[in-house]
């Protein structure tokens, strides 16, 4: 219940010591979502269930936010569902990213001491005009639940909306989108870039589906139903083929598109309870783990078995080529084998 606002926790935990937090930071508004600065790892950007945001710095004693936005200051008036941070700006000031169920996506820059807001883009609905009192015309917003922004090409990012579209946008330009796709018949859970492959992108949503699109074409190459809403999609870090999926089911599910392009080659059950769903999943960067988070407020870590992480063989007196090039290749010959059937058509 929005009115209703229950109280928050912000946990920081080490692997080497799973069972209590290295950190503790209580908050008056539960937490949504938060993202880890790239440069500056001590800095946390948080969104909040009562439409604020915040950052952290984990250098300083205190429990209380670094900064944190206000009513005058832009909040948004919903749930934050999303906060990524992005580039420097030209003024090397610090910047990030929140999308809300208000259909506003803003950008937070830390100019001198305090949070300054940028609406960059409001997701309208089309063909939704509402009369309003006194003849007004009022326009529908959407909501926004997901986004993430392109690894190569700086101004382009996705919305998943509670509508089911995926709007495809430009940080430049404030009132239109370059693209939408009619993805999902319910709202879009997670949508995410493929960390190697320029042009595609995975979404999930409750609808039970996860879709694999390339952004210049609006129909889905790949669609994967796993009878049961999905919580939670992400690519891996290592391979371009591989991503995992969580459903509310309490199951985990790791595709590798390269050894099957139809099913799962895993899916186990990690949360046993009833009335406990699987919220978020998250590949480490750097080992073999995933970790996933339910609604139950725990968090388990899972090791990916050597099947589930394979790497192309070394030939014979040949070295194994390894890096992007590869990884870009192979995924390259995947989509090739799904478009052929379309172009002869």
């Amino acid at each position: 219940d929005f009115m209703k606002q229950g109280q928050g926790m912000l946990l920081l935990y080490t692997m080497k010591n799973p069972s209590f937090p290295e950190y503790v930071f209580s908050s008056e508004s539960g937490i949504m979502c938060l993202d880890f600065h790239y440069d500056h790892p001590y800095l946390v950007a948080v969104g909040f269930y009562d439409g604020n945001v915040a950052i952290y710095n984990l250098k300083k004693a205190t429990s209380q936010p670094s900064y944190k936005s206000s009513a005058k200051s832009g909040k948004h008036t919903e749930p934050v569902w999303q906060v990524k941070w992005q580039k420097d700006d030209m003024d090397n000031n610090l910047n990030f990213f929140s999308v809300s169920s208000d259909g506003r996506i803003v950008s937070w820059t830390l100019v001198k001491n305090e949070l300054v807001h940028t609406d960059v883009i409001k997701l309208s609905v089309e063909g939704t005009t509402m009369q309003g009192p006194e003849g007004l015309q009022l326009q529908t917003l959407g909501c926004g639940t997901s986004f993430d922004f392109h690894k190569k090409i700086d101004y382009l990012f996705l919305v998943g909306t509670e509508e089911g579209k995926i709007y495809k946008c430009s940080k430049c330009y404030s009132s239109q989108f370059l693209d939408v796709f009619e993805a999902h018949h319910m709202a879009v859970d997670s949508v995410s870039w493929n960390p190697y492959h320029l042009k595609v992108f995975i979404s999930c949503s409750s609808d039970w589906t996860v879709k694999i699109w390339d952004h210049t074409i609006k129909t889905p190459m790949f669609i994967y139903d796993l009878n049961s809403a999905v919580g939670d999609v992400a690519w891996s870090p290592y391979s371009s083929t591989v991503f995992a999926a969580v459903t509310t089911d309490g199951k985990a599910h790791v595709f590798d598109l390269s050894i099957n392009k139809y099913e799962a080659l895993c899916t186990q059950l990690v949360v046993a309870k009833k009335k406990n769903k699987i919220t978020h999943i998250q590949f480490n960067p750097v080992y073999p783990v995933v970790i996933i988070g339910d609604e139950r407020g725990h968090v388990t870590s899972l090791k990916l078995s050597p099947n589930l992480r394979r790497m192309p063989k070394e030939k014979k007196g040949q070295e194994v080529k390894k890096g992007p090039e590869v990884e870009i290749a192979k995924l390259d010959k995947l989509l090739n084998l799904v478009r052929e059937p379309e172009s002869k058509a």
